[in-house]
């Protein structure tokens, strides 16, 4: 018997990953929405993948939008955390740049489910999205705000700023058409990224450092602000 947090127990083997019934729900409608599509997705189809009852689910997350709300958080919350870090970290902004492009890549990339393919969904158009709207878009400037300190360590274009954010999320475009992402891609990407902001120099040496500091920023986590 498997207890589900609020509500009763299950009477079953969990069908997900995941420790909490919260945790096994996000899985099964990250599964559905990505490959069947939001729209066609109902609560009672998530709750039947998961193996509970509809009624079940609502004690977890009060509507659908909720659901897809918290996917979408889960998205943003951490790369915002690592970025508002990597700000604040001394230091030449090239490997902070870099380290962030891994980290981002590597969230991307390793999830379970290709979940930044919901960003191009029209329901995330209306107020109820506008939180990681603002969300993503703070993450958008993070970037930016980086990527111009290695412009102007390196000499670079002003006009590829926004380049590197743009770059980090073509690996959701490889993920759907590919449907895998290999091993070497975040850093692929992070090579790329500083390449095009002008940046010349040796790309071991950046490797290791950015390596460094993402280890930092794991071990002395933050509250993003």
């Amino acid at each position: 018997m498997r207890s589900e947090g609020r509500g009763r127990p299950r009477l079953e083997q969990a069908r997900r990953p995941g420790n909490t019934a919260r945790e096994e729900i996000l899985d099964a409608a990250a599964e559905l929405f990505t490959t069947i599509g939001y729209a066609g997705t109902s609560t009672r189809r998530i709750a039947d993948a998961v193996g509970m009852r509809q009624a079940s689910l609502y004690h977890h997350f009060a509507t659908k939008d909720d659901i897809l709300d918290a996917l979408l958080a889960g998205t943003v919350e951490e790369p915002r955390r690592l970025a508002g870090e990597l700000l604040a970290h001394r230091g030449p902004a090239a490997p902070r740049l870099y380290a962030l492009v891994v980290g981002d890549c590597s969230q991307l990339c390793g999830s379970r489910w290709n979940l930044g393919a919901l960003y191009l969904l029209p329901e995330l158009r209306v107020d109820r999205f506008a939180r990681f709207r603002a969300d993503r878009e703070d993450l958008r400037g993070r970037y930016r705000r980086l990527a111009a300190q290695v412009v102007a360590e390196a000499a670079g274009a002003p006009e590829a700023e926004d380049l590197p954010f743009r770059l980090v999320e073509s690996v959701i475009n490889r993920r759907s058409d590919d449907q895998i992402c290999p091993p070497e891609t975040p850093w692929v990407i992070a090579d790329a990224a500083l390449r095009i902001l002008g940046w010349r120099g040796d790309v071991a040496e950046l490797r290791r450092v950015a390596g460094e500091l993402l280890e930092t920023a794991r071990r002395e986590p933050a509250v993003t602000g």
